[in-house]
């Protein structure tokens, strides 16, 4: 899919594309161990940020010119023997009412280049805040760039990327999606109609997350009334695929 001047894919980590997988892992050990701290170097070396639900997962990816300048990530975790992340680290109710563990997969490690962001944009993803600006901050061109950087990012990344998990889970007959999300992404999303439901109290887990589902059915009914271009859009995507 090609979204304005952003290509998305997936692969998995069956796929040939060995260099897209590592590229993938770079980033994400740029912006999750380098930039925030959120995971310690010595567990990921040589640079690699993956873990034990890498092999378990979709990845999906943005890039401009070529796939080796890759700008944006995000992941699905499919059911396995392991436990989804999001029951390790939050209190959650069982799985969705008549779903099965293949039905369900967890979003996480979405991961957008430094070359792309600026720090109104990761204050949305990773719902980081900062102190007041001074009055010289303040200024309407710099307001203006701050919210022309933010919707470049908000539209053209992270909806591309969430409109490939779309149709990703389809094709794998996905039923609900769990996220553990800042409340920043989670506001976003629904701008968009991609309304998760909270599904258990936040806590601190690398900044404020809360736990998340969402009912791919449900997503349906709703892009169906309030956003039915966006609902077009994924649909083409998969028919088209």
């Amino acid at each position: 899919m090609q979204l304005s001047n952003f290509v998305f894919r997936v692969v998995d980590n069956q796929s040939k594309d060995a260099h897209v997988l590592e590229a993938i892992f770079r980033l994400r050990y740029q912006v999750y161990v380098n930039e925030w701290g959120f995971e310690s170097p010595a567990d990921h070396p040589g640079g690699l940020e993956k873990d034990s639900y890498d092999e378990h997962s979709r990845h999906f990816y943005a890039y401009t010119g070529s796939d080796d300048n890759i700008i944006g990530t995000a992941r699905i975790i499919l059911g396995s023997e392991l436990a989804f992340p999001i029951e390790q680290h939050f209190h959650i109710r069982d799985l969705p009412l008549n779903t099965s563990r293949t039905e369900v997969g967890e979003i996480s490690r979405l991961a957008i280049s430094k070359d792309f962001r600026r720090r109104a944009i990761d204050q949305v993803i990773f719902n980081r805040e900062e102190g007041p600006l001074n009055q010289q901050e303040q200024s309407q061109s710099n307001l203006q760039q701050v919210e022309h950087e933010r919707r470049k990012c908000e539209h053209e990344l992270i909806r591309g990327i969430y409109l490939s998990i779309y149709s990703e889970s389809l094709k794998l007959g996905l039923t609900h999606w769990y996220a553990v999300m800042a409340r920043g992404l989670h506001v976003i999303l629904g701008r968009w109609g991609i309304k998760f439901e909270q599904i258990g109290p936040a806590r601190e887990y690398h900044g404020s997350r809360a736990p998340y589902l969402l009912s791919i059915r449900a997503l349906e009914s709703y892009l169906e009334k309030k956003n039915p271009e966006l609902l077009k859009l994924a649909k083409e995507q998969v028919s088209g695929s």
